[in-house]
């Protein structure tokens, strides 16, 4: 399936590409492009991402009755149609509506294409899968915006449509490089999940049942809390209230975690591929409670202007660090942590709990982060150490393999497979295999 996961990422990275040209102008673009003022621009953001709350609780079961690829298709057209209509929004109404639809759109496709991957690939090539799509990602988001600054000009607002009518395209050349991809059949169901139909009929019963998935969501909706939650709100105004570093220095602290990201993806994937999964993101709350400290450094450590602002960028690096380990880790557990007719459903539960982080973690770090500077590294501080405990404990529930896949290319090791609890009684006890 080399063929089929090149094309999945492709179509990945060049919808980023299209996302990084309008998500870090969109609040400009709508309160002073288009003169709706800031509070406007502030609702658009928020029914931007609360479209996805209302869509993710549907999404996981289409997928794994349709298939992945048919989500796909349609959410690419939503995406793009929303695009479009954002671009030439001048009122209140069309441009809420129009982010709605947009929302929707790139909130369906998270889940639909985790579950392309999953399809295309095996236990042993998915970490390398999942880490090469968040590189992709980030390098197309970072293009994108790089791409997307040249362009715009707050003078002419043909400008940031323009931008929007590009992203809108991406979105469908997302929909046609993936229509072209030949997903395969699939597999056939675990012994202990025989009735698939009874598998998506029990739905959310059956996924709560399962405690190693929920302690793996508590645990996504800590990490998307106290990091992604934090970049654009919290962080950002800790770092210009507290540290007192120039707005524009913090693009040049988006710009190094996206470097990070970019130059340490493929050398610690190499490190973490042949570690046990629960450690590398236990020691990702370590890094991540080291980087709040050195930012309670920089507003609270009362040093130079310039040591402060390179804590801050420090900080940030340290924070892509911490997500370059993530990524072939965390996602890839979500599949193998999934019984094969629920893939779909497994992967939108994960993304309904990023997006509720994405959505609480800014409304709860903002005002700290402007206000109660002292407060704000604390609570982050103790969070991410939280990161830490909640994977420790999340590994005592993993079977071997999926703590580990390197251990699938070890033949004589007996693997007991984390089940859903209701399906996990109906499981005969495993039996080692005779080499």
């Amino acid at each position: 399936m080399g063929a089929a996961l090149r094309r999945i990422q492709l179509g990945s990275a060049l919808s980023a590409f299209g996302l990084g040209f309008t998500v870090p102008y969109l609040y400009v673009y709508v309160a002073q492009v288009r003169d709706l003022g800031a509070g406007t621009a502030g609702v658009v953001l928020a029914v931007f991402a609360m479209a996805a709350l209302a869509v993710l609780p549907f999404t996981g079961r289409v997928i794994d009755r349709r298939g992945p690829l048919p989500v796909l298709l349609v959410a690419s057209v939503v995406a793009s149609l929303g695009a479009a209509a954002l671009g030439f929004s001048s009122q209140v109404t069309a441009s809420v509506l129009s982010a709605a639809v947009l929302g929707a759109g790139t909130a369906v496709m998270q889940p639909a294409l985790a579950t392309m991957l999953v399809r295309c690939s095996s236990t042993g090539t998915r970490t390398r899968a999942f880490a090469m799509q968040f590189f992709l990602q980030n390098l197309g988001l970072g293009i994108g915006g790089l791409v997307g600054g040249q362009i715009v000009d707050t003078e002419r607002p043909s400008s940031f449509t323009l931008l929007f009518l590009i992203e809108a395209v991406m979105f469908l050349v997302l929909g046609a490089i993936t229509a072209t991809v030949r997903m395969p059949r699939t597999p056939a169901v675990a012994v202990g999940v025989s009735d698939a139909g009874d598998a998506q009929r029990g739905g959310m019963r059956v996924l709560l049942s399962h405690r190693a998935m929920v302690q793996l969501c508590v645990l996504g909706f800590v990490v998307f809390f106290a990091c992604y939650g934090q970049f654009e709100s919290g962080l950002a105004a800790y770092g210009t209230e507290a540290a007192g570093i120039k707005p524009s220095t913090l693009g040049i602290a988006l710009a190094a975690n996206t470097a990070v990201i970019v130059v340490a993806q493929f050398v610690v994937l190499r490190l973490v591929e042949r570690r046990r999964r629960s450690r590398v993101i236990a020691s990702v709350g370590l890094i991540w409670a080291f980087a709040w400290i050195v930012a309670g450094y920089a507003g609270l450590g009362h040093g130079s202007q310039t040591m402060a602002t390179a804590a801050m960028i420090s900080t940030y690096a340290l924070f892509g660090l911490g997500e370059s380990m993530l990524s072939p880790t965390v996602a890839p557990l979500v599949a193998d942590l999934a019984p094969e007719s629920m893939v779909g459903q497994y992967n939108s539960a994960f993304a309904l709990c990023k997006q509720l982080a994405l959505a609480v973690g800014p409304a709860v770090g903002g005002p700290m982060g402007a206000s109660l500077h002292g407060p704000y590294i604390v609570t982050f501080v103790l969070f991410s150490l939280g990161i830490t405990v909640l994977a420790l404990r999340l590994g005592r529930r993993l079977a071997p393999v999926q703590d580990q896949p390197s251990l699938a290319a070890v033949p004589s090791r007996v693997v007991a497979v984390s089940m859903p609890e209701s399906a996990s009684a109906e499981v005969p006890a495993p039996v080692a295999a005779v080499h």
